[in-house]
């Protein structure tokens, strides 16, 4: 396939370099050109500008938020410079609102829109094991199939309506914040009391919390080793944030991710925002009075 993406920070270069070794014609565009110019390297074409990314069969995106992928123009003004028949894969975590949206102004120009928000950190992206999480039409993610299945291990197809896709991906994000906290809390408890957290890190990941964020997150917060950042916590705020306003628009109430909001404003406020999101356990320690 010819396939544009747009978006390489450390997600969308690992993403779109797994498609480029698959053999697919690949133009990437980004506001900085050093991930371009290292894609180029190996095979891609630099875009000189972003519609040159959208004249394929397909545009893959990984922008960071709403905000970014509006500033691009694409939930909009570059859609309609973009080839008849494309198809938009936005591998992006983006509010549910936003999606809706994204979804009528490509519907508008004859254009499909598939959501496909993806789980998984750098490593996981560069490796090819993320889990992509798809909605929109049938056909549509149908043709993108063979590119999933070249950047994720699993592809977890939620319904034809986009915007289920960005609140599945919301909710899961809702998850991993909310066990941070969780082992943030449980570790700074041990702390004061005197306990082993490594000890207790290693029994529980390996049997009641067996699982990839309980064994990842929980070393990383064991060791108090919140850098280099998988996941900035900033992002983190922006994901948490998406919860409360999902949740706001369905009529229900979400107090754990009022709490995980005011904590991660907290951490940010205390120059955290740059470090990985489990340094949320840093500041729990911090108000619990350790070091």
């Amino acid at each position: 396939m010819k396939i544009g993406f747009i978006g390489l920070g450390k997600m969308g270069a690992a993403i779109a370099g797994n498609i480029l070794r698959a053999g697919h014609e690949l133009t990437v565009w980004n506001r900085s050109p050093e991930p371009m110019a290292e894609l180029a390297r190996q095979g891609a074409v630099a875009a000189k500008s972003a519609e040159d990314a959208l004249q394929g069969d397909a545009l893959f995106s990984m922008l960071a938020s709403d905000a970014a992928i509006r500033a691009v123009g694409l939930d909009g003004a570059l859609l309609a410079r973009a080839a008849k028949g494309l198809i938009h894969a936005n591998v992006a975590t983006i509010s549910v609102d936003f999606a809706r949206a994204l979804a009528a102004a490509h519907e508008k120009r004859g254009l499909d829109y598939v959501a496909s928000p993806v789980f998984g950190r750098p490593d996981a992206a560069a490796a090819g094991k993320l889990i992509v999480v798809a909605a929109g039409k049938e056909a549509a993610i149908a043709k993108l199939q063979p590119v999933f299945d070249v950047i994720g291990r699993r592809t977890a197809i939620v319904g034809d309506a986009p915007e289920k896709a960005n609140l599945f991906k919301i909710a899961g994000n809702f998850m991993i914040a909310a066990s941070l906290e969780t082992m943030g809390e449980a570790h700074a408890l041990l702390r004061k009391g005197g306990v082993d957290t490594a000890l207790f890190h290693e029994v529980l990941s390996n049997s009641l919390f067996a699982g990839p964020v309980y064994q990842g997150y929980g070393a990383a917060i064991t060791a108090r080793q919140y850098e280099p950042a998988g996941f900035e916590l900033a992002l983190g705020l922006k994901d948490v944030n998406l919860a409360r306003e999902a949740a706001q628009g369905l009529a229900m109430p979400l107090p754990l991710a009022d709490l995980m909001r005011a904590h991660f404003d907290e951490a940010i406020a205390a120059g955290m925002g740059e470090k990985d999101w489990s340094a949320i356990a840093a500041l729990i320690a911090a108000k619990a009075g350790l070091r």
